[in-house]
């Protein structure tokens, strides 16, 4: 039920089955008001040419969401955040991002005004380029984007994001 953390675990899937994702959508207003009980806030199709490779890329995408992605709370819990550095991007987001198969990425996702603090912190500090924006306002009301550059520059600037969303979260007339 989280958009980002889904988009990751798709690409993911790309990687480890024989699988595409032909569809993938946020939902507007997030998964607090989804639309009816099963909606969440995201819905994603795969596909495949064998119905073996579908079962691959669905447990690829679990297994991702059970131990690679997740949002993190920051601050007094009010405020999530999304900041995976992911070593080597799969055919999904390659393509998402205009970047080379196998490139290394930084998705990097918050709430509008801590995401862009965090966005000029995580270009500030690492040696990054950012190659999608993500304005707000988002379908669930986030804002940020896709940073890319050589990976210990990419989990540099995930982790300057992840500081100045939770420095703004945690003191937003201060923070950042």
């Amino acid at each position: 039920d989280q958009d980002d953390a889904l988009y990751a675990a798709l690409d993911h899937a790309t990687k480890m089955a024989a699988v595409e994702v032909v569809y993938a959508r946020s939902l507007y207003a997030g998964s607090a008001h989804a639309s009816g009980p099963l909606s969440g806030e995201v819905l994603a199709v795969l596909s495949a040419e064998e119905p073996e490779s579908i079962a691959r890329g669905v447990s690829a995408v679990r297994d991702a969401l059970a131990e690679l992605f997740a949002f993190e709370a920051v601050g007094d819990g009010g405020v999530t955040l999304f900041a995976a550095s992911i070593g080597r991007v799969g055919r999904y987001l390659a393509a998402q991002a205009g970047v080379p198969e196998g490139s290394s990425l930084g998705y990097l996702i918050a709430p509008p005004v801590e995401a862009l603090v965090g966005l000029d912190a995580a270009l500030k500090t690492a040696d990054v380029r950012l190659v999608r924006f993500f304005g707000p306002p988002t379908e669930t009301n986030f804002a940020g984007g896709y940073v890319t550059g050589p990976l210990d520059a990419v989990e540099a600037a995930a982790r300057a994001f992840a500081a100045a969303v939770e420095a703004v979260a945690s003191d937003p007339r201060r923070g950042g």
